[in-house]
């Protein structure tokens, strides 16, 4: 019977290994991490396997007749069997434990010459700056087969920064830096996901993760820096998707948000003090049918005068006199 549970172990494990639960990997890093859990999954499924069928094939022998009263025989024990399930249960904690601490030794190196990326999370959007670049924007854009080293700073509670295609998961956590390194070795959009729960919008705090080739990123780099040059409603728009569309609806923006309220409405007969000390100081008055302290109030440290000033001449005009 043990024979038997062996080979269900082995077969379930095989039918885990082939079946593709994960989704496509899109970073170097990914291959370890997979490799990982590979290890323990198929280790567990082995083990409840050999001990389900044991389970089973001892309730199945040892059963007592309906009119067995008596009891069974005394065990006193069996030396051989204790000592091969604490060595062998050793072996493998210890194998995955060694095998584990290398995946992350390898995926936390970065070479010298790597790029930089300061991600900061906020309730509930996530910003990206390139300091090279000195640009800031609402969605991560990076260059294929190129390291980079993501560091995350949270300004009101802790999130999580997540891509499922590239594995790797980190805290953001208000007060310290944490740091992330990937190379992505896919071109394409894929989604950063914040998977602590972080208040009210916690399931709108989504952003796109974009892989380009070296040519089309410093092309876009280019378009970055001449749109960022350039005030106005186009940059006020910008900011608004990025910041403000998860949560707000405004006209013709293409925003649904749910968790503040209708633009349309609260700004309709709005001056441009009040737009832009709701920005800043959000608390000051809140909306009917609304609650106090969801809305971060961090923008006026986060963003220059001139964003500001973008941001509040675009809602105005969205709101009083159209696009």
């Amino acid at each position: 019977m043990v024979l038997v549970g062996l080979a269900v172990g082995t077969a379930l494990a095989l039918v885990a290994w082939l079946i593709p639960w994960l989704p496509d990997q899109g970073a170097d890093e990914a291959g370890g991490i997979d490799n990982a859990y590979w290890l323990v999954t198929i280790i567990c499924v082995f083990i409840f396997a050999l001990v389900a069928g044991v389970s089973i094939y001892a309730v199945w022998k040892f059963r007592a007749a309906p009119d067995d009263e008596d009891d069974g025989r005394p065990i006193h024990g069996h030396t051989g069997l204790e000592v091969a399930w604490t060595i062998v249960p050793t072996i493998l904690v210890t194998a995955i434990s060694v095998y584990s601490g290398v995946v992350l030794t390898q995926i936390d190196d970065i070479p010298a010459e790597h790029r930089t990326v300061q991600v900061t999370a906020q309730q509930f959007a996530w910003t990206f700056t390139y300091p090279e670049a000195q640009l800031t924007t609402g969605q991560l854009v990076l260059p294929v087969n190129e390291p980079v080293e993501l560091q995350l700073e949270a300004r009101d509670v802790i999130h999580s920064f997540w891509v499922p295609e590239w594995r790797m998961k980190q805290d953001a956590v208000p007060g310290i830096t944490t740091r992330l390194v990937i190379t992505p070795n896919k071109t394409g959009t894929y989604t950063v996901v914040c998977t602590e729960l972080c208040g009210l919008g916690h399931a709108t705090m989504r952003a796109r993760a974009i892989v380009m080739t070296q040519g089309d990123f410093q092309a876009w780099l280019r378009e970055q820096r001449e749109a960022a040059a350039a005030a106005g409603a186009n940059q006020g728009k910008s900011l608004f998707t990025s910041l403000c569309g998860s949560c707000h609806t405004l006209g013709d923006a293409g925003s649904q948000g749910e968790v503040g309220p209708n633009l349309d409405n609260v700004l309709a007969d709005a001056d441009a003090q009040f737009v832009r000390e709701s920005i800043v100081a959000p608390d000051a008055e809140i909306a009917e049918g609304f609650q106090p302290g969801v809305m971060p109030k961090t923008y006026g440290e986060q963003l220059s005068d001139q964003q500001l000033d973008a941001l509040v001449e675009y809602l105005i005009e969205a709101v009083g006199g159209g696009e």
